[in-house]
């Protein structure tokens, strides 16, 4: 599952998006299925302490591969944010790649402001049997060892699985390459009991052939490494999990403020199915 450092919203670029019909609707051994989602994105909360006045913005997640050949995420989280006295755009764009076989992940996450790149974090993370090995290329060449690690299609796996077997609370290590790529965050991840959408839910009308599809709702806080006692976690969120991968109704919780995200368009793209 995507987890975003904050970095802006609506830009015009962002397609609207076609939903694919039924007949498309392919996966591998792991139930997961390649997939287009938008999500339009809202200001649900801010503390005074945030200085946000206002923020609107649209996600697009982009998850396409297959289980032997490994899966590809393209992921961009565009936001508007109104202070009062001015506003700015703020533009992540993140390419991820993961072999589950292989445990390898590579990321490349680029970070604007207004249009001026703030950050480019580039790198890739394997197993090597102590624990998870990251090799950074970008903002500079260096290595980092760290305690053994899920990577997020991995860990997007363990929910669904733990899911099934009505395990409501687990806790992993996540590497996903986020922020400066150099660290892994705990997850603690509360799944409750499968659902099927009611007349009144949100958004279950834009999830097309899967709008009355069951689902779990799910609720991960990222904590740090070192976090101990009552320690507050560094985000949260919570969303509405199909057994095949797809997400609807996010909240995502930064602490001093917190943004929902509601499916506007999703188009179920073609899987590439294993030699």
């Amino acid at each position: 599952m995507f987890r975003s450092s904050i970095a802006a919203t609506v830009v015009s670029g962002l397609g609207i998006l076609s939903l694919a019909t039924p007949a498309a609707h392919a996966a591998g051994p792991s139930g997961l299925i390649a997939h287009r989602a938008v999500y339009d994105l809202e200001l649900k909360d801010a503390s005074d302490r945030s200085g946000i006045a206002g923020m609107v913005g649209r996600m697009v997640y982009e998850f396409e591969g297959s289980d032997c050949a490994g899966f590809t995420t393209n992921f961009r989280f565009v936001t508007k944010i109104d202070t009062g006295d001015s506003t700015r755009v703020s533009d992540q764009q993140t390419t991820t790649f993961e072999d589950l076989g292989k445990r390898i992940f590579r990321f490349e996450t680029k970070s604007y402001t207004d249009s001026q790149l703030d950050k480019d974090v580039r790198g890739a993370a394997t197993d090597d049997q102590k624990g998870i090995k990251v090799d950074l290329s970008q903002p500079q060449s260096k290595q980092i060892e760290l305690i053994e690690s899920r990577f997020p299609t991995e860990h997007m796996l363990d929910i669904i699985h733990n899911a099934k077997l009505g395990k409501s609370f687990f806790e992993a290590q996540v590497f996903d390459g986020s922020d400066d790529g150099d660290k892994s965050l705990i997850a603690t991840t509360v799944v409750g009991k499968q659902q099927t959408p009611a007349k009144d839910d949100p958004d279950a009308d834009k999830a097309g052939p899967f709008a009355q599809t069951a689902f779990w709702p799910v609720s991960i806080a990222y904590f740090n490494e070192k976090s101990s006692g009552d320690a507050m976690p560094v985000y949260r969120m919570s969303f509405k999990l199909y057994e095949n991968g797809i997400t609807r109704d996010l909240t995502m919780d930064y602490g001093d403020f917190a943004l929902t995200g509601k499916l506007t368009k999703l188009e179920v793209l073609d899987s590439k199915a294993c030699q």
